[in-house]
């Protein structure tokens, strides 16, 4: 007479686990409003184990982090809200390093990372930026007194940021913006951060462009100060901030590799953004443009099964990059990447 009411307790148990992890999928989803989000954090909490692509690592140059190759883009992710659950995964799909940016250009991007940060900080590499608000043209020198009052706007944001991410220091703070060789070897600029490195607020100096890349790039490397260095980079070559497309003259990435391999050499990870972004095209000119780097691929590429996005991904980081950042605001853009950036290499061998 037992055994019914056993079953009848099982059965009940696992109603209410069922229950349980409804509600814990039903918040995840009013947190994020990513249903995929929402069912994986379901799943997590059951004990489910999700199998994710084997994500590479790689040492971000003078770093010495062993860095996943795929960045996880937080400034336009989280300038809305948090986005917790999309984190987690994340962190479960083997990326250890999250860029965000100042309040200043991403809203309450850093806040809304805080909570993250708080379960996580020993567990990840974390980049932050600012930018130095210097009005000069591309080739224009810059005076000390220039140099001063960039470094002075730099470190005031520096600390701006500590403050809304909830952390003591950050693992590097890129000079955002840094279309200016002048600056990027400004005197000031340097003495700025190694005060703050002194201090505790930061460990590495890095710098971020999507203007006048290869110019910067060896500017950075004259000085030996900078430890990661990220700029825009697509399979057809430099990117074209003004544009959004490929920089007009600018040689197709494979030819880029040399350089690209020598800045590697001298000691800077090197981190590519906007890899996809002409893909999207332009709401004026009509949305996307698939194909617009399909001349720069080879058949058994294009037999992949990647999609244009995913390509594009995958190809940066074979010829040239340690990592890329992409901009994840739905667990659908996650998986995506995530493929794409497991074993790049793998596609042209």
């Amino acid at each position: 007479m037992t055994q019914p009411a056993a079953r009848g307790t099982t059965d009940r148990r696992g109603f209410l686990r069922t229950v349980a992890l409804l509600g814990i999928g039903g918040r995840a989803l009013l947190r994020s409003g990513d249903a995929r989000a929402a069912v994986y954090a379901a799943e997590s909490a059951s004990g489910a184990k999700r199998e994710w692509p084997k994500l590479g690592r790689t040492l971000l140059g003078r770093t010495k982090f062993e860095g996943s190759r795929l960045v996880f883009g937080c400034g336009a992710a989280l300038s809305r809200g948090r986005k917790d659950d999309l984190l987690e995964a994340a962190l479960d799909a083997g990326i250890n390093v999250f860029d965000v940016g100042a309040r200043r250009y991403y809203d309450d991007a850093e806040t809304n990372l805080a909570p993250f940060l708080k379960k996580h900080r020993d567990e990840i590499f974390l980049i932050s930026k600012a930018m130095t608000y210097l009005d000069v043209e591309a080739d224009e020198e810059i005076s000390p007194a220039e140099g001063r009052q960039a470094a002075a706007t730099w470190s005031a944001q520096l600390d701006q940021s500590l403050r809304e991410l909830g952390v003591e220091y950050v693992d590097a703070y890129y000079v955002m913006a840094s279309h200016n060789p002048h600056l990027v070897k400004s005197e000031e600029l340097h003495a700025a951060f190694d005060r703050a490195k002194q201090a505790g607020k930061v460990r590495h100096l890095g710098l971020s462009t999507h203007q006048n890349a290869k110019r910067v790039l060896e500017a950075a490397m004259e000085t030996g100060r900078y430890d990661l260095a990220q700029v825009a980079v697509t399979p057809g070559g430099w990117y074209d901030w003004e544009d959004k497309g490929i920089l007009e003259g600018s040689p197709p990435m494979r030819e880029l590799r040399p350089f690209l391999d020598s800045v590697r050499a001298s000691g800077i990870g090197l981190i590519g953004m906007k890899a996809g972004r002409y893909l999207a095209g332009r709401k004026f000119l009509g949305w996307g443009k698939p194909d617009a780097f399909d001349a720069y691929y080879g058949p058994k590429f294009m037999a992949s099964g990647l999609s244009p996005f995913q390509r594009s991904y995958a190809f940066v980081l074979a010829h040239g990059l340690d990592a890329v950042n992409a901009d994840m605001q739905g667990f659908a853009h996650l998986e995506e990447n995530v493929a794409a950036a497991a074993s790049p290499e793998s596609h042209f061998a």
